[in-house]
């Protein structure tokens, strides 16, 4: 059965990421991390996406990305997944040795305001949080490094006013009920921001079924 095509409608931030099938490393060393990267500046030329934010960790990666048009998410993705699927298979002869990602990549709806903010301080702190690096900063392979690379030309305006002390905001940990909500969202595919907002994203997406609660409704007791 075919797979159902994904509603993304442009002028809509999200967040996206996916994982290594099988718990394995999609990055073996230091030139696989690079050559994501100049794929991600490739894939950006072929299928234009406004990059706000990104971070590769060995087995996953997030991406904050703002499409301009309807169905730019899904071309843009389609494109960099099976190119780099395809650049993997060639480069560490895996070829019918299974999956390289887990399954399609997820993302979810961010509301473009205090909302976005919280998503890019964690994805930029990942390797922060898993004590990789002493400052989010020190990371070579995200959005945050202050290491002169290529990959700054990247990035895109935000849709709101950048903070001054970013990178302090980004090392400063986020609070337990933040962190908790940006990981729910990402993994329910949750829209991320205010309740009426996400209410709304919710309808025009079709995914009303992400804000409903996890498990089966209580049973009414007969009377």
């Amino acid at each position: 059965m075919p797979r159902t095509g994904r509603i993304a409608p442009g002028g809509i931030v999200y967040h996206v990421l996916n994982r290594a099938n099988g718990r394995r490393n999609l990055f073996r060393k230091d030139a696989d991390f690079d050559a994501f990267l100049e794929l991600l500046a490739e894939a950006a030329a072929r299928e234009p996406m406004r990059i706000l934010g990104f971070c590769l960790m060995s087995n996953h990666w997030h991406l904050v990305l703002w499409p301009c048009e309807d169905g730019d998410l899904s071309r843009f993705m389609r494109w960099l997944s099976n190119t780099h699927v395809r650049r993997y298979h060639q480069h560490y002869h895996t070829y019918g040795q299974g999956h390289v990602y887990q399954g399609r990549f997820k993302s979810f709806p961010v509301k473009d305001d205090l909302h976005l903010l919280t998503v890019l301080r964690y994805v930029e702190a990942n390797p922060l949080r898993a004590k990789m690096v002493a400052r989010a900063q020190d990371w070579r392979w995200s959005s945050l490094t202050t290491r002169p690379r290529k990959r700054i030309e990247l990035l895109s305006d935000w849709p709101l006013e950048r903070p001054r002390d970013w990178a302090g905001m980004v090392n400063e940990p986020l609070g337990k009920a933040e962190l908790a909500a940006v990981r729910n969202s990402a993994k329910r595919g949750r829209p991320f921001g205010d309740a009426d907002w996400a209410a709304t994203i919710a309808r025009r997406l079709r995914i009303q079924f992400t804000l409903n609660p996890r498990g089966r409704p209580a049973k009414k007791r007969k009377s």
